[in-house]
Formats: C-alpha cells, sequence, structure tokens
C-alpha cells in the first residue's frame, strides 16, 4: 500500500487518495485512534494527511462530549475491532463488559453465568475449541442458544416485551435503569440472526445510538464467539453470504434517510423535533413487514410526542366519534392494545421489582430524590409544562448531537484551555444533592453558553469546596456564584480562601426573579447549550414555576422547601449565568497567558 500511495510533497491535500481510505481514517479517527497509528495501518507517507483531513472535514468537531456510558461503549467498540488483542486488552474487555453491564441495570449474576455457560460451549476464545466463522459471520449461532440466554438474562417486564415483539408498533413508558436499552439490543440482535431483518437504531445522538451497537458487539463475542465489526452499520453474513444489516442512527444524521428495517427509538419524549423524527421513522419503517418501538420516560405532556403516545394524532381525523383512550397505569401494566393498533406499556419502577428486578433500593431512591422528581424518574409520570416558566421545545433545542466543541477537550489537563469559564453552585438541601456546574460565555456575540461540566456533590462543605477548588485548577475560572443558604453558607466562605472573588447570591424575591428571567431569556434565543445524554437538566428547569410570597409578591420557585431542594442543576446554571447583565453580555472577559 505504500508504494500505491502518492506521495505526501505532490499531493499536500491528500486528494490522491481513494475515497475508501479517507472513508477508513476517519472511522478509525473518531474512534480515538492515534493518529500516527492511522497512518501506520492505512499506509500513508506521514501523519500530515491525516490532520488535513480532519481539518478540512472537521472531525474534531464530531468527537463526543461523553458519559460514562458513552466512553465505555467507544472503548469496547475500539477494542473488539482491534485485529490481535493482547490479555491486556481481554481483561479491559471483561471489566469494560461488567462496568457497561452495571451501567445499563441488569443482574450482574445473571449474565456472568449466562456467559461462563456460554463460553464453556464454545471453548474459550483465547485457546478453546470453538468452531469460529469469520468476522460479522452469524451462522454458528442457533434460535436453541439464543432462547437459552434470554431466558437466563431477563426479567418478567422483559420477557413481556419479547412476546409482543410481533406488534406493528409499540410504545413504552418506562423507569429509568430498568435495562430497556439493554433489553431491546437483544431483541434486535436475535431477530437480525434468527430472522435475517435489517434492524434500525434511531437516537438523539450518534453515541446514543451506538450503544446499542456496543451491548450488541458484548452478546455476539461474550456469548457466542462471533466478532462484529461496523461503522454506522454492521452487514450480518451467513455461510460468507450477506444475511442482514444493523444501522445506527441520528435524527440529524443525513444516513437516516435511507435504511429500511425494524426500528428502536429511544428516550423519544427527549428528542426534540418530533415530526422530523416521526418522517424518519415513517421512511425506516413503513413497509407492512417492519415494526417501531419507542421507548421512553416521560418529559411533559406539550411534547411532540405525546399525541401519539394519548391517542390524540389516531382523534385528529375523528372530531366528530373520537376513541377513548384509557392511559391509566392500572390499564396499561402489562400492555395493551390500543384502538390505533399501538401497543403501550406502563413499567414503573414498583413494577420492575415486583417482576423480579432486585437492583433498586426504593426507599433510598425516595430519599435522594424528591417527589416530583421520582414521579418522573421512576414512576413513569408526566410534568406538568404549563406550570413550567420554561417550555420544553425550547429547552430541547439546547441538546446537542455530536458536539462541535472543538475547543473543548474534557480528558485534557486543561480541558478549555486559556477560555474563560463561569462556575454556578447550588447548595444542598435534607435529602437533596448539591451540584456544581462549569459553564463556558461565548467567546464572541453570535456564540452560546455551554455547558461543559457539571458535578453532583455530597459530603462536608469542606469536601465540596475541595472540588470546586479542583475545577479552579483545571480551568481559567472568571466567576464563581454560590448560593450561601443553609451548606451553601460553609462552602462559600471555604471558596474564598482560595478563590476571594467567589460571589455570594443572597436569596431574595428579587434575586431569583433575576436568576429565572435571565434564564429565560437565554434559552428562549436558543444561546445555550449542553450534551444531549444530560435529559436532567430539562427536566430540572422544567420543574421552575412561577408562585407568590406571602405579600402577593411574584416570585418563582421548584418546590424547594427548608427539608427539600429541588432542580439543583438548573439553580446552579442560573447562578452562573448571574455574571452576565439581564439586558447584556459583560464587558469582554479576559484570558490567561
Amino acid at each position: 500500500m505504500n508504494a500505491a500511495a502518492p506521495n505526501i510533497e505532490e499531493n499536500t491535500k491528500g486528494r490522491g487518495y481513494p475515497q475508501e481510505v479517507k472513508d477508513a481514517a476517519k472511522f478509525m479517527y473518531l474512534r480515538r485512534v492515534p493518529v500516527k497509528h492511522i497512518a501506520k495501518q492505512l499506509g500513508l507517507n506521514n501523519t500530515r494527511v491525516v490532520y488535513q483531513w480532519v481539518k478540512k472535514g472537521n472531525w474534531e468537531a464530531m468527537l463526543q462530549h461523553e458519559t460514562v456510558a458513552e466512553a465505555t461503549s467507544r472503548r469496547m467498540i475500539a477494542l473488539v475491532e482491534k485485529e490481535d488483542k493482547t490479555d491486556a486488552d481481554l481483561r479491559e474487555l471483561e471489566k469494560l463488559t461488567t462496568l457497561l453491564d452495571r451501567l445499563a441495570g441488569i443482574d450482574l449474576k445473571k449474565a456472568k453465568a449466562a456467559r461462563e455457560r456460554a463460553r464453556a460451549e464454545i471453548g474459550d476464545r483465547t485457546g478453546g475449541s470453538g468452531k469460529k466463522g469469520g468476522v460479522n459471520d452469524i451462522s454458528s449461532i442457533t434460535p436453541e442458544k439464543l432462547k437459552e440466554i434470554r431466558d437466563e438474562l431477563f426479567f418478567e417486564y422483559q420477557h413481556n416485551w419479547f412476546e409482543n415483539r410481533h406488534q406493528r408498533r409499540r410504545f413504552i413508558l418506562k423507569s429509568r435503569q430498568i435495562g430497556a436499552t439493554f433489553y431491546f439490543s437483544w431483541e434486535a440482535f436475535e431477530n437480525a440472526v434468527v430472522n435475517g431483518e435489517n434492524q434500525a437504531f434511531l437516537s438523539a445522538s450518534k453515541s446514543q445510538a451506538f450503544l446499542f451497537k456496543s451491548y450488541i458487539y458484548k452478546f455476539a463475542l461474550e456469548y457466542f464467539d462471533v466478532k462484529l465489526r461496523g461503522g454506522d452499520n454492521i452487514e450480518l453474513l451467513k455461510d460468507g453470504k450477506p444475511w442482514c444489516t444493523l444501522y445506527f442512527l441520528s435524527t440529524n444524521s443525513a444516513s437516516a434517510q435511507g435504511p429500511t428495517g425494524n426500528l428502536y427509538v429511544d428516550e423519544v419524549f427527549w428528542i426534540p423535533g418530533f415530526e422530523r423524527l416521526n418522517t424518519l421513522a415513517t421512511g425506516i419503517a413503513s413497509q407492512k413487514r417492519w415494526r417501531t418501538t419507542y421507548f421512553s420516560t416521560p418529559s411533559v405532556k406539550s411534547h411532540g410526542a405525546f399525541p401519539l403516545w394519548s391517542g390524540e394524532k389516531y382523534n385528529e381525523k375523528r372530531k366528530k366519534n373520537p376513541v377513548e383512550f384509557d392511559l391509566s397505569h392500572d390499564t396499561l401494566r402489562g400492555g395493551q392494545l390500543g384502538p390505533d393498533n399501538i401497543w403501550r406499556d406502563i413499567v414503573t419502577v414498583k413494577d420492575a421489582e415486583a417482576m423480579g428486578c432486585n437492583l433498586f433500593d426504593i426507599e433510598e431512591l425516595q430519599e435522594d430524590y424528591t417527589k416530583l422528581e421520582f414521579n418522573n424518574l421512576f414512576m413513569c409520570q408526566f410534568m406538568e409544562a404549563g406550570l413550567s416558566v420554561f417550555d420544553l421545545d425550547d429547552l430541547l433545542a439546547g441538546a446537542v448531537d455530536s458536539v462541535v466543541w472543538v475547543d473543548f477537550k474534557k480528558k485534557e489537563v486543561r480541558p478549555y484551555g486559556n477560555h474563560p469559564v463561569w462556575i454556578g453552585y447550588d447548595p444542598a438541601r435534607v435529602g437533596d444533592r448539591s451540584t456544581a456546574v462549569v459553564v463556558a460565555p461565548p467567546l464572541n456575540p453570535k456564540g452560546k453558553f455551554r455547558i461543559l461540566e457539571k458535578l453532583n456533590l455530597k459530603g462536608t462543605f469542606k469536601h465540596q469546596a475541595s472540588r470546586i477548588k479542583e475545577l479552579t485548577e483545571r480551568y481559567n475560572v472568571q466567576f464563581i456564584g454560590i448560593d450561601r443558604t443553609g451548606i451553601g453558607l460553609g462552602v462559600f466562605e471555604e471558596v474564598q480562601l482560595f478563590y476571594p472573588r467567589a460571589t455570594p447570591i443572597h436569596y431574595s424575591p428579587e434575586v431569583k426573579t433575576t436568576l429565572v428571567l435571565k434564564a429565560v431569556d437565554v434559552v428562549e434565543r436558543h444561546k445555550i447549550q449542553w450534551d444531549a445524554e444530560h435529559t436532567d437538566i430539562p427536566q430540572a428547569f422544567l420543574q421552575v414555576h412561577q408562585t407568590t410570597t406571602g405579600n402577593d409578591q411574584i416570585t418563582y420557585a421548584a418546590d424547594r422547601t427548608s427539608a427539600t431542594g429541588h432542580a439543583d442543576v438548573a439553580w446552579s446554571i442560573m447562578h452562573a449565568l448571574h455574571h452576565e447583565p439581564l439586558t447584556g453580555r459583560t464587558k469582554k472577559t479576559s484570558i490567561a497567558i
């Protein structure tokens, strides 16, 4: 390949390389393979051409600001696709598999037992005698073995979903962290292997869609010793011949227009622009042989997906004779086929526990979350949008897909270089979590605020202040706004010792009004961004509503009392934004040299 490659000096823009070489370089770069390794593996003359492709294609902007699950998924995919794995690679892969299982909220003992039994039958991949096919060849996987592992891995509510996999359309309202993404990854994989049907996974961001991919990689490798490989899609083979394709798509991806197959859409109630989403879904699964599954924790009834869930969309053409839809928990628990031929199911955390899921301490959850948060996150209850001063559509506009934050590198010692940031801190109440956020202000008039980091803090005020100090050592902090309420006073005094310019925020109806109006202005003008994975941010803002004091003075609250805190991340963001006056931008902030 080196001999055929054009001389870099003759072609400084890298135009002489075939498109497939550029595509391969891009694929490797987005999996954070070092540039020197990319050049070596692809037989390029040197690394400069890769850097030119990175700059020209803006590949840097496609790298994700990752959650733990996304980072685990990305690393696991990279290791699975590695040609010659070392013993250290295999040990790391084992640890990542366990971590991914834990993050998915599955029973680790069940997963381990099933994995060990499967390995015993096929032979250990590092020295066993199991028969192996080529990459992506699933010929050796039998329906009987799939059923055996499925029976072992899943809880009763997941088996119920499997029994209803034939439904043309399913819409599932579910508790947080009960293993829905994990299960539907399995269901799609089993269907692909047994029936040869295409499967498509649609999420708000590509990294979220790749969580499906990492689970499918795990199933194939850990239980069947089959190696899978692919980028935005994986072509499965049987006896070396094409069998079906798995597609991993994001809602703003151009590639989401072409595929057809069974479709899975996760966290649909937190994806902006439901009309576009539904158009994509219709295009992918419009043929009667394909099936569509929506599943999500609820947001608010004003979200574009709610008319589909509630049956309002079905009744749009039946205004004279509307059909009644019973959406009560008692009716939908366990699933029911509606008049519109959509099979609906509700699975709360208490339902999951009753059906065998032993992964939660519900009393502890109720202590850690306020009643409204617990009901929304774990009991499948929609938040009341009409009570909030923020609009969900405006909030969802702040959720970004492939974060185009080229200047932000989370793993660096100085993630944001010497650019200025502001910190906001909201103190804990009893049963609540303190929160600190790092907000990057716009660097130009057309720029946007960006929430680079958010930390949930517990412990003494000295410990919480020490975490804020760590942020000042990593960022060029120009402002720290701290609510002095409760433990906040102790945190503020500790922070002052290492950051004398820390600003105390004394709550009053006037101050609250200023904080909220500033945030409303920023959100309504779509001047703020955060990672799409952080659905707790719009959730928190939605809980802020207008109320009155004892003197009938207008103020704002989020069900805060002396005993409970609420919407902590929203208030911490507002404390950071407080550095910019309500009427406009602050004067230009200096950058440390």
